[in-house]
């Protein structure tokens, strides 16, 4: 992805604080930093245009994280088949300018924008998106047909839920002037009345907000509320510097939602803050945040050191104390124990192979390697390898501010040290982060594999960690498997991950795909190839009803938990009225 000029500051002009009346206004925590571009083709656009948030661009379906199930969107439902998936679009289905919303936009989106953004994830998957009544006035039924060489209906499902349909009418201009080159398109900063087919336009933003109007006449109104519209007038984003000040708006009622990391929920009740639960884990866990270890900085490739590292970390500290208890307690590998992941878990293979926390197994498994850890006066001097030689000290980085990722990282350098591993904390600003992760420019990082709600996990977690098939060395950049780990080629290549990793998804045999899964899961558990650290919800759910009432909860779960614009969150909006209306 080309790197971006920033926006000006001012950008349109937002209007002042009165002209967003309070009860017609909705407040959510959900973006960072000043707006950079609110381009969709962007890898890291700014809100609204960031993947997953559905207030002014929209994908086919909503993922619904509590059933598991696929929820209409801009397509009313889909079928599978052997060798592609069809879709059919909702009739009603229109851009906010008027002009209707047709197959020829999908077949545009796909065949002409995502063909034309480097590495795009989706046509990994696919070999073709076509109509399938292209002689039709308003053409609404498609083929996706899977790749042959790299069939995967479970991703091509999980794309359908979180790629835009953008339309062919306002793109197609922009794209000729482009040159139908990629870079040209994507310095277009699309902040200028944008045209989507979500409830909501863009109205303006600045440094200190993003502002979102509703569209009064958006198609979904009459397709799924009845004719309603949502109750606020505006959806607005306010733009804070970290967790810290997000909470404290929340709890002053200058957002109502959030979806950042506040710890000790259960102390902000008495301002009115909740979260999904009442009690802990507070949110409903789905992915796992996890520390990949860089297989190409020696001795990271050794898995006895791998190993002793997993055995060094108090794992009920980052529940408790990391993470405020939002996590149930941890199980190594990479699939849930619970929920729909859980007929996929073996507790007989986690205590046989899996690496709980136990510091003499840590200090086992460097004897094992030939590591002699130096201390004086209790103190971590330096670890040596088998040939005498230090190693250099390991850092684990993640964002700066992203704090309870920062006490995860200190509860894991407090246990490797003490356990003879000489490894520090390494804190960065967040384009430095992200650009480290790519290029595998770290020893070891924390980020999370499969972050969003996908009707693939957990393939797309396992994949996420261990995917070779797009292999780049050092310094080019990988969006799976950034840790490099299991290159094909090399003296310790393990194929069956791969065979493994290419037949879960075809597989359609429900104990056959549970042994599969298992067998994987396994070899995680026995090669280590990064460090799974604790469950954490996709995305965290906080609310307060001081000025807005009608957030769903656990004991009234009308819409699934995520913010009001935030994936099926989207729908909260037609719940809400104003705390005090009478």
């Amino acid at each position: 992805m080309v790197a971006l000029l920033g926006l000006a500051a001012c950008g349109p002009k937002p209007k002042t604080a009165d002209e967003f009346p309070r009860q017609e206004t909705v407040l959510i925590g959900v973006a960072w930093g000043d707006p950079t571009s609110f381009n969709p083709l962007l890898q890291n656009p700014s809100w609204p245009a960031l993947q997953n948030t559905t207030a002014l661009y929209q994908t086919f379906f909503f993922f619904n994280q509590l059933t598991g199930e696929l929820e209409p969107q801009v397509a009313s439902s889909y079928r599978e088949f052997p060798d592609r998936i069809e879709v059919e679009l909702n009739p009603a289905a229109a851009w906010n300018d008027g002009k209707p919303l047709t197959a020829r936009d999908v077949v545009f989106t796909y065949n002409r924008l995502y063909r034309i953004v480097p590495g795009f994830p989706a046509w990994q998957y696919l070999e073709s998106v076509e109509m399938l009544d292209p002689e039709s006035p308003r053409p609404r039924r498609l083929s996706f047909k899977l790749r042959a060489e790299n069939r995967n209906p479970l991703m091509v499902l999980h794309w359908l839920t979180l790629n835009y349909i953008l339309p062919e009418h306002t793109w197609e201009p922009m794209l000729k002037a482009a040159g139908n080159d990629y870079n040209n398109l994507s310095k277009n900063k699309m902040d200028i009345n944008p045209v989507g087919s979500g409830p909501y336009r863009m109205h303006s933003y600045s440094a200190e907000k993003i502002v979102l109007e509703r569209d009064d006449g958006y198609w979904g109104n009459a397709a799924f509320y009845g004719g309603q519209r949502p109750a606020p007038r505006f959806l607005v984003a306010p733009l804070y510097k970290s967790n810290d000040h997000y909470s404290m708006a929340l709890q002053q009622g200058r957002i109502d939602a959030s979806n950042t990391f506040i710890p000790r929920i259960w102390l902000k009740a008495r301002k009115g803050v909740r979260a999904w639960f009442d009690e802990p884990p507070y949110f409903p866990p789905g992915c796992i945040p996890t520390a990949f270890i860089n297989a190409l900085h020696p001795p990271l490739d050794d898995v006895h050191l791998r190993r002793a590292m997993a055995f060094a970390i108090n794992y009920d500290d980052i529940r408790e104390l990391a993470v405020s208890g939002y996590s149930l307690p941890h199980e190594p590998g990479f699939i849930l124990p619970f929920g729909p992941e859980g007929k996929y878990f073996s507790k007989e293979d986690a205590l046989k192979y899996g690496t709980y926390f136990d510091p003499s197994r840590a200090r086992e498994e460097l004897k094992a390697g030939g590591y002699t850890s130096v201390f004086k006066d209790d103190e971590l001097v330096e670890l040596r390898d088998r040939t005498g030689k230090r190693v250099p000290t390991l850092f684990i980085q993640c964002p700066t501010g992203w704090s309870d990722w920062e006490s995860i990282i200190r509860i894991m350098v407090r246990g490797m040290r003490s356990a003879g591993i000489d490894a520090r904390e390494q804190f960065v600003d967040s384009n430095t982060y992200y650009k480290a992760l790519a290029v595998g420019d770290f020893d070891l990082i924390l980020t999370t594999p499969s972050g969003m709600p996908s009707p693939a996990e957990p393939w797309s977690r396992l994949n996420g960690v261990l995917d070779t098939k797009d292999w780049a060395p050092l310094g080019e950049r990988m969006y799976a498997n950034m840790g490099r780990f299991n290159r094909p080629g090399s003296p310790g290549y393990v194929p069956r991950i791969d065979e493994l990793l290419t037949r879960i998804p075809v597989t359609t045999q429900p104990e056959e795909r549970a042994a599969l899964y298992r067998e994987l899961n396994r070899l995680c558990l026995q090669l280590q190839p990064a460090l799974p650290l604790v469950y954490r919800p996709k995305s965290f759910y906080e609310f307060s009803s001081r000025v807005w009432t009608g957030f769903p909860t656990a004991a009234s779960p009308t819409v699934s938990p995520n913010i009001p614009g935030e994936g099926p969150g989207i729908q909260i909006l037609w719940k809400l009225r104003p705390a005090d209306a009478k």
